[in-house]
């Protein structure tokens, strides 16, 4: 019986250890971003920072000067941001062609799975007039295309971008001015050892010192 116990209850420190009840989209760094944990990246709070900052009078750049001001900015103190990229091939799309996926609903993709998922939009639909609660955790997103980091494989000239106008991911010439959003890969915050873990790993080890001496 008291093997039994303790096997439940090793059972559950290690579920705690594992599992999390994450919401979609987590606030990180006091706000200022918020972590979706489907797509596994964290969203910049401000959508067109690049106003904001000053970057630009509109938000609006080409595809190389975006690339370039998502990896120089350093949020409340994190570095390493970026445009978000854009799977190929994507078999959530409507459209399908020689190894390319694009049009509507594609959500293998960050911008498309915030598009569709988390904000609740809607093909042909602007997010500014269909969207959930969670487009209020968000400030200035444009419905328009925004930029993504992954070039056109088959006209490197070009590059993805993801319409919040209407939900539609295309490619776009380089040389083309579209919003940009600043993205992070993974989760900024840092994952903290639960306490119940860390007890129940040096009872652990004291166990297994007991165990030593009695041997020797």
């Amino acid at each position: 019986m008291k093997h039994s116990i303790l096997g439940t209850a090793c059972a559950g420190l290690l579920l705690a250890a594992s599992g999390t009840a994450n919401a979609a989209l987590v606030s990180r760094l006091g706000g200022l971003a918020y972590y979706d944990d489907v797509a596994n990246v964290t969203w910049l709070a401000d959508a067109n920072y690049a106003k904001t900052s000053g970057a630009s009078a509109t938000g609006q750049m080409d595809w190389s000067t975006a690339n370039a001001w998502a990896g120089s900015l350093t949020i409340d103190g994190v570095t390493g941001w970026q445009l978000p990229n854009t799977v190929q091939p994507d078999p959530s799309c409507d459209s399908q062609g020689a190894g390319i996926s694009f049009g509507f609903n594609c959500t293998g993709s960050p911008m498309g799975e915030l598009f569709y998922n988390e904000l609740g939009g809607q093909a042909f639909q602007p997010i500014s007039s269909t969207h959930n609660s969670n487009y209020n955790l968000f400030s200035n997103i444009q419905s328009d295309f925004y930029w993504s980091a992954t070039e056109f494989a088959f006209n490197t000239s070009a590059a993805w971008a993801f319409g919040f106008k209407d939900g539609q991911q295309y490619e776009y010439d380089k040389t083309d001015t579209w919003y940009t959003w600043a993205v992070h890969a993974g989760d900024v915050a840092p994952v903290p050892l639960p306490a119940a873990v860390w007890l129940f790993g040096t009872g652990l080890l004291g166990l297994m010192g007991i165990t030593r001496r009695k041997a020797a």
